[in-house]
């Protein structure tokens, strides 16, 4: 990849329930902005561009958010990609640097949700997903609320293919909500047995409500800068490399596949983590830790696969034998993930991002990957868009 870009600050809002705080959303934009730019150690006067991403909001909402680091009359784009819209910006960002339209550019997200589960906010008109979940209905029985029922018959699916039992997508939960004790940002603390989560209230196959992602208040920012602007401002110190990012949309096999799994998006995935090893110039095994899109245990599992970290059918095994937690061959979201770090929709990717960051900069206190060096992430929305990308600490 031509032009290097680099992440130089990021930051985030501890992810709350939603309700549990009183701040609005132009104050979460504020306090994960700030971070970011404290990090950088610049103005906001020095950014270039500022993509802003959420999903419920009016529009130009992403305007009223980073109004709140200054009025500098630079472009802002609103983005909206369902739950990779956080990661949709940072993809946004990382363009306009790499094509050398500015020499930084700002990338935050933020959501302000409604308690339960997600529902859809025009009823006059077609749902987005529509096509997903009538191909779904031909394969399995419909059921609701969307989201919950689609990654639950995926689940359900690749049990039936691979002879994945309810205890192996249980212990993703076990693992996450192990990793985000740890976690000072996270939404959930606590540790359970994996009795406790298949003990659960049952959602949908063979999903329980901890393995789940909950619906969250929050934001987060990052700022991306060229090598020359890192040069400049003094940034080695704090710099981390994008080596490879690919935002794939749906594919013809996602319906032509008739399966649960490729509705739910693993051929995109499989389609971006390819065209973002071969730019990284690295492997699965070359990765050290990993931050990848857990809506529900079951996806988890799904991405192992998807990611090329282990075989088809194979992941259930890579979960039994600890290979995707601290002392295994990767660690896969140190943060608690989605499941129990939440998961504001906005925000999700950038968060993302800022864990890694702090990663591979040996900065993640309690959560540190020792020695980590290299970093993949994944984000996934339906209906439908995947961004997969690499990182590289200096």
């Amino acid at each position: 990849m031509s032009n290097r870009v680099f992440v130089v600050g990021v930051g985030m809002t501890k992810f709350e329930k939603p309700g549990a705080r009183e701040w609005d959303y132009p104050d979460m934009a504020r306090e994960a902005g700030t971070k970011a730019l404290e990090d950088a150690g610049i103005d906001y006067s020095q950014v270039g561009q500022a993509y802003v991403g959420y999903v419920y909001g009016e529009s130009t909402s992403g305007q009223r958010a980073v109004y709140e680091l200054g009025l500098t009359g630079i472009p802002v784009v609103n983005v909206n990609n369902n739950c990779s819209t956080g990661s949709t910006a940072l993809f946004l960002a990382t363009q306009a640097v790499r094509s050398g339209q500015v020499d930084s550019a700002l990338a935050l997200g933020f959501e302000k949700m409604q308690k339960g589960s997600l529902g859809s906010t025009y009823d006059d008109r077609e749902q987005p997903l529509m096509r997903h979940l009538l191909a779904l209905a031909e394969l399995q029985e419909f059921a609701m609320p969307p989201a919950l029922y689609m990654f639950g018959a995926a689940g359900v699916e690749h049990m039936e293919r691979f002879g994945t039992t309810a205890e192996q997508f249980a212990k993703v939960a076990v693992k996450n909500h192990a990793h985000s004790k740890n976690n000072p940002y996270a939404q959930f603390q606590d540790e359970y047995t994996l009795d406790e989560i298949l003990a659960s209230r049952p959602i949908h196959g063979p999903l329980t409500k901890l393995q789940c992602s909950p619906t969250s208040d929050g934001s987060g920012a990052v700022i991306v800068a060229s090598e020359a602007f890192v040069e400049k401002h003094g940034l080695d110190d704090r710099a981390v490399e994008i080596t490879g990012q690919s935002m794939v949309t749906d594919l013809p096999s996602t319906f032509d596949d008739r399966s649960a799994i490729s509705l739910v998006g693993a051929d995109m995935t499989r389609t971006a983590a390819r065209k973002v090893y071969e730019q990284a110039g690295v492997g699965p095994d070359d990765v050290d830790v990993i931050e990848l899109h857990d809506c529900f245990s079951t996806n988890e599992l799904l991405t192992y696969e998807a990611l090329g970290l282990c075989g088809e059918g194979e992941s259930g095994k890579l979960i039994d034998a600890g290979d995707t937690t601290y002392g295994g061959r990767w660690v896969v979201n140190p943060s608690g993930g989605l499941i129990s770090k939440g998961h504001p929709l906005g925000a999700t990717g950038l968060a993302q991002c800022s864990e890694l960051t702090w990663q591979l900069r040996g900065a993640a206190d309690d959560r540190q990957v020792s020695g980590a060096r290299t970093a993949l992430q994944h984000n996934i929305g339906l209906g439908g868009a995947v961004v997969v990308t690499a990182y590289r600490a200096l």
